[in-house]
């Protein structure tokens, strides 16, 4: 029997094979970062440090470190989020570096580039400034902005503030946390754990000048930094000054766009201040209201509206207690008065819940010495006044386009006024209410991000919104005895109204970030 040997057949290659020749062929940034790398050992075969990646000495005088993101070798791989994660020994859920993309250019000419993107330790940080316990600094000799978790109380106004997400709640610790630019390493020459672990370096620490100085102070409160490399489908950078670089050699087209540019995203109600922020107008509108009846002396107005006032008002400030993460630091918050404005409404309204004790008390002639009524009044009102002033400047210094002045002061002040007359005049209170109506309805219309909410995934809260209006509207033209079943629930109804609105106001702000990835 003959035995033919089988013929030795070519080595066919695999499919791994395959892939990795094709991108080589793409010369993709990991490729590019993997022959940069391989050339460097050939001219050193035993570096001890790629200096590209660090600064070699501390900043000078009206310097700050600052990132570098090189456009063109970012691969989007997320190894810079992974090692952030682990360095730091992040939850599950937090992340303090992110990674997103912008696109845009024509279907001949597509473009897409990835964004890896953390804190900008800006010149002139909003963090910082409107924190009200004093929970950030921003280091003299680095311009690192770091937080200080033993002095955060978690009121999350920081988070507010930043226009680029940076700061992140902690729900299991109750405080907000934050990239620090691994400052640690830094002191001892080391990389950031986000430079070090990227495989092709398009992140890396450079010095960047400051103008004004580098930290804020009473002598100098606007430090510039130059931001014609900052990102530009990016928030406006004229705000808080970010000193982050992202440099390309290629130019962006002029339709570039942030990915999810076009997402709609309901914010957080933050329930606690929904039920503080209708609460307390309500309270300052009975005192005002009370002020005012002292002039043509209303008994059931001194009595019953001032009480009134008082309960609605203790509550509101003991609903705002649970926003807090840490709320047995809160003793704290007045030390941000000279740059917090929510420090400065603490401090005020502090003082207004004293003195609408002290009438409250003066109204009810419990008083063991005779209080004068008036002036009490008067002062009370007068304070909760400045206090609601205070609270409208929290969220229009945000910056956000929904919390304007403009938006935000018709709301807190129109909500005093209705719940202030609904007390005591009933008729003028519906005209109120029919003009807060009116007046809430101008922002259903328009291509604003808040506007395509509210007409969106908001649009059964507006329709609840609208529907507790027009009940409170019919109860109040009905005239209700004062002090009646009737009188009660007509202002639980008007009561019920102006929280569906407030929820409105949380959720439907337009929040600003940096890009993001694609959402459908």
């Amino acid at each position: 029997m003959i035995m033919i040997a089988p013929r030795k057949q070519p080595p066919l290659l695999s499919l791994v094979d395959e892939l990795l020749a094709e991108q080589g062929r793409l010369q993709t940034p990991v490729v590019l970062a993997s022959r940069a790398f391989d050339q460097s050992r050939i001219e050193n075969p035993k570096p001890r440090i790629l200096p590209q990646l660090i600064p070699l000495s501390a900043p000078a005088p009206g310097e700050q470190y600052a990132f570098e993101v090189d456009l063109d070798s970012c691969s989007g791989c997320k190894a810079c989020v992974v090692a952030c994660h682990s360095l730091n020994g992040l939850d599950d859920t937090e992340a303090w570096r992110d990674v997103g993309c912008i696109t845009g250019g024509s279907p001949a000419a597509p473009y897409q580039q990835t964004i890896t993107t953390a804190c900008h330790h800006c010149a002139d940080p909003g963090c910082l400034n409107g924190c009200p316990v004093l929970a950030y600094e921003k280091d003299p000799l680095t311009g690192i902005v770091r937080h200080l978790d033993d002095q955060c109380i978690g009121c999350q106004y920081c988070i507010l503030k930043c226009p680029y997400d940076v700061p992140k709640y902690n729900e299991r610790l109750g405080i907000v946390r934050k990239c620090d630019m691994c400052h640690q390493r830094l002191g001892a020459g080391e990389a950031p754990a986000c430079v070090q672990a990227c495989p092709t370096h398009a992140i890396s620490i450079v010095k960047v000048t400051i103008h004004g100085g580098g930290v804020p102070s009473p002598r100098n409160d606007s430090p510039r930094a130059d931001t014609s490399s900052f990102l530009p489908t990016a928030p406006d950078p004229a705000y808080t000054q970010p000193t982050t670089r992202y440099v390309s050699r290629q130019p962006l087209p002029a339709n570039a766009q942030a990915a999810d540019a076009s997402a709609l995203r309901p914010q957080h109600p933050h329930w606690p201040l929904v039920i503080m922020l209708t609460l307390l107008p309500v309270s300052v509108g009975c005192y005002t209201a009370a002020a005012l009846a002292t002039f043509n002396p209303i008994p059931f107005v001194t009595h019953y509206v001032t009480n009134i006032g008082w309960a609605t008002g203790a509550l509101g400030l003991a609903a705002s207690v649970f926003h807090l993460g840490q709320p047995l630091r809160a003793w704290r918050i007045f030390l941000g008065w000279r740059t917090s404005w929510l420090s400065r409404e603490a401090m005020v309204f502090g003082a207004w819940f004293g003195l609408a004790t002290t009438a409250a008390v003066a109204a009810s002639d419990l008083s063991p010495i005779a209080l004068p009524l008036q002036p009490l009044l008067a002062a009370t009102a007068t304070t909760g006044l400045a206090g609601l002033f205070c609270s409208v400047m929290i969220y229009a210094d945000t910056h956000r386009t929904f919390w304007r002045f403009s938006q935000t002061a018709p709301r807190f002040l129109g909500t005093a006024l209705v719940g202030g007359l609904a007390f005591v005049a009933p008729a003028p209170a519906a005209l109120a209410l029919v003009a807060k109506l009116s007046f809430e309805a101008l922002a259903l219309h328009g291509p604003a991000v808040s506007a395509r909410l509210l007409r969106g995934p908001l649009r059964r809260a507006v329709l609840v919104r609208c529907g507790l209006g027009c009940l409170g509207l019919l109860a109040l033209l009905t005239f209700p005895a004062p002090g009646s079943v009737t009188y009660y629930v007509t202002l639980a109804v008007v009561l019920a109204g102006e929280m569906a609105e407030r929820y409105l106001f949380f959720r439907a702000v337009d929040a600003p970030k940096m890009p993001g990835v694609p959402r459908a």
